[in-house]
């Protein structure tokens, strides 16, 4: 195992790694189960771009997964499943189990006539079928896309018209705090778009009534009995496509970022092992979603690779109360705990009674993930969850990155509260300015861009590569644009600044602003919107909508309540705007730009500082949003 012990050693690899990336990134691959070796390490170009690694290698990753550690593993827990509500039984499903699942799902998908390369679409909530799936299309070599459960059915038949989808794997309904949640419902809406879908396989989780198709429909559990536990790995090529993740981008259409198998396999498992310096029969739980990138590589991927022993949690941190992710912490003495700091904040503000009554002594290491984590936040963690002996990885990364870039080494690093602090090995970022020059030195501010590639890298957008080459590789020559900004302190520690495109990262997910505006502007009474994020206590940013309406109204609440609903429709909940200020017009350049840059600050409420407007077409339009503001 590649595991760094000490900051001297995390020195010496990283110079091993920007020095010769190809022997670094060789000898790591080597600690894996392959089918046949790479006839090359590395081949690759960023203007075009093209990026690939372990060139001829072949493999199946499920079977580093779960086959490799049945002679020693077989009776380990693989995942402790933990449901929404705390008086359901939990399950432990041990790596023995895990592979029979998987195996047997991947038979039903074969008997369906899904196969290598076809798409299938995941619809489902936290629950340890998820997981199977995930695998289950692996196995066979089919592309998986899971598709986060609060999306609305508009958005899901986007996705599963964009990748032409043979199957849909569901739920007949979720549990989510207090309430249950219809999910097939919401497949069956999406579906009346997407003929492409050839079939339905329903998981019964709430027992709900559902509408069922003949011919198209079929029950998970009635599938699972027709099928044998033995399942042969589909022989992958390193650069065959894994799995397809959907995110938000500065314009419309969410885009499908494509992770392939060998890169991927090779990136999550090093960093899982070396960020949160996992250890041997530790338990380790991640509170992400599966429809997440976080849960792809440090649910699924990583752990298992790791042959780690993980939580899975159907559930929300404040139900039934604000205590529950510290009750489960306890009873599963969770050594590792990764989080996102909207939780942490939501659970800092209702208090230390509901942390005071566990012990959460089991716990060693405490990680962050989604957004920067802001210093108060990081203290309250640090001293009342960690007791003030856990470290914190802060970490930084991307859907498009498949795993963890920058971020401390758990015990190793020394931490900065704020500061995701130095690269990982093999991962080389560089701040630029404006125009591209690369700015050296210390306690200084740019562009975050990486100038050279690591395994885990995008490879491209699903169906539209050019795409892909514009959005990341060509605002800055030869380096891949992260979208962020960044800044590098006197220690060379690297603290991201926020999104410098038109992408607000809410609660941590990342949503396009231009995503937003669409929803709203299907209203029929809305001519046109403008939408920004600022600063929100819990969620790290909201989303403030300025909107333009045809005529006047009597009722400004019932409109924003309409417009909700609409976004809701749309996109999902999550997208919902916190603010919605209806305007008169929208503060333009003589050219039609929308001058964001004003609308930003005055969501912010730095309305001393909105900079020269005599340019703008109609300045006295700013006056009157300042006036109005909500």
């Amino acid at each position: 195992m590649a595991r760094i012990t000490s900051f001297e050693q995390y020195q010496s690899e990283y110079k091993k790694s920007v020095e010769n990336p190809e022997a670094f990134w060789e000898e790591i691959a080597n600690e894996f189960s392959w089918k046949k070796k790479w006839d090359k390490v590395l081949d690759w170009n960023f203007e075009k771009p093209e990026i690939n690694w372990f060139i001829g290698g072949k493999l199946n990753i499920t079977e580093n997964c779960l086959d490799r550690h049945l002679e020693k593993r077989a009776d380990q827990v693989a995942f402790h499943f933990e449901p929404n509500d705390p008086n359901e039984n939990s399950r432990a499903i041990t790596y023995r189990q895990l592979y029979e699942d998987v195996c047997r799902f991947a038979n039903v998908l074969k008997s369906k006539g899904i196969k290598k390369g076809d798409r299938v679409c995941l619809y489902m909530p936290m629950i340890p079928e998820l997981a199977i799936a995930v695998l289950a299309c692996a196995r066979i070599g089919a592309i998986h896309s899971v598709v986060f459960a609060g999306f609305s059915a508009t958005s899901l038949g986007g996705r599963i018209q964009d990748m032409h989808c043979c199957a849909v794997v569901t739920t007949d309904g979720a549990y989510r705090g207090a309430k249950p949640i219809p999910i097939k419902a919401v497949v069956d809406d999406a579906l009346d778009v997407c003929p492409s879908v050839e079939n339905v396989i329903v998981y019964k989780r709430t027992g709900e009534e559902i509408k069922m198709i003949d011919g198209r429909d079929t029950w998970w559990q009635d599938e699972m009995k027709k099928v044998s536990a033995e399942c042969p790995a589909e022989i992958m090529d390193s650069e065959d496509t894994l799995f397809i993740l959907y995110t938000s981008g500065s314009t419309g259409q969410p885009k499908g970022v494509v992770h392939t198998c060998g890169g991927y396999m090779v990136y999550t498992k090093y960093t899982f092992e070396n960020v949160f310096q996992y250890n041997d029969k530790e338990v380790f739980w991640c509170t992400a979603d599966i429809g997440w990138i976080t849960g792809h590589s440090y649910i699924v991927y990583g752990p298992l690779l790791a042959g780690a022993t993980s939580v899975m949690f159907e559930g929300v941190p404040t139900f039934p109360d604000a205590g529950r992710f510290w009750q489960v912490i306890d009873k599963y003495k969770v050594n590792i705990f990764y989080t996102a700091p909207t939780a942490i904040r939501a659970l800092q503000a209702s208090g230390l009674d509901f942390v005071n009554l566990y012990k959460l002594n089991s716990l060693r290491i405490l990680g962050t993930v989604g957004e920067p984590i802001n210093e108060e936040a990081w203290e309250w963690y640090h001293k009342n969850i960690g007791k003030g002996n856990c470290p914190i990885v802060d970490t930084w990364w991307q859907t498009e990155t498949g795993g963890i870039l920058i971020s401390p080494i758990a015990g190793i690093t020394k931490t900065k509260p704020g500061f995701a602090t130095l690269p990982l090995p093999g991962v080389q970022p560089v701040l630029v300015d404006e125009k591209g020059n690369v700015i050296e030195g210390n306690n200084v501010e740019g562009n975050l861009c990486i100038k050279f590639p690591w395994p885990s890298i995008i490879r491209t957008t699903y169906g539209n590569h050019e795409r892909c080459r514009t959005t990341y590789f060509t605002t800055y020559e030869n380096l891949y644009f992260t979208g962020d900004g960044c800044r590098r302190d006197e220690d060379g520690y690297y603290r991201i600044t926020g999104r410098v495109d038109d992408v607000m990262n809410v609660s941590g997910h990342r949503i396009g602003t231009a995503e937003v505006e669409s929803a709203i502007n299907m209203h029929f009474d809305i001519v046109e919107s403008a939408v920004v994020g600022y600063p929100h206590d819990i969620k790290g940013q909201g989303i403030y909508a300025y909107v333009i309406s045809t005529k006047e109204h009597d009722d400004i609440e019932m409109l924003k309540k309409e417009i909700l609903a609409e976004v809701t429709k749309i996109i999902g909940p999550i997208a919902k705007p916190d603010k919605i200020q209806v305007v008169r017009g929208l503060p333009k350049t003589r050219s039609g730009k929308i001058m964001r840059r004003i609308l930003r600050k005055i969501a912010e409420g730095e309305i001393s500082n909105l900079g020269d407007t005599s340019t703008l077409l109609d300045p006295s339009v700013v006056d009157e949003i300042v006036k109005g503001r909500v």
